[in-house]
């Protein structure tokens, strides 16, 4: 079931915004981002576009990843 017929009070989406720019940046897709929040990945994209946020390319390394040097 999808949120387009859930309003969200500002707290509510702020604390999504947050949550979701955190984890990004923490590493994670957003896929998993999308699955976590139950929210669509447009949502999460559209999220991370709030926070300012830029995004990673397609297919690109996770931050922790980078930081450690692989490349798999």
């Amino acid at each position: 079931m999808g949120t387009s017929g859930v309003r969200q009070t500002r707290e509510q989406r702020d604390q999504l915004v947050g949550f979701v720019a955190e984890q990004y940046a923490a590493g994670r897709s957003l896929r998993e981002l999308g699955e976590l929040t139950g929210r669509t990945q447009t949502a999460i994209r559209r999220a991370l576009d709030e926070a300012g946020v830029p995004r990673r390319g397609p297919g690109a390394q996770r931050v922790h990843e980078r930081r450690q040097g692989r490349r798999d």
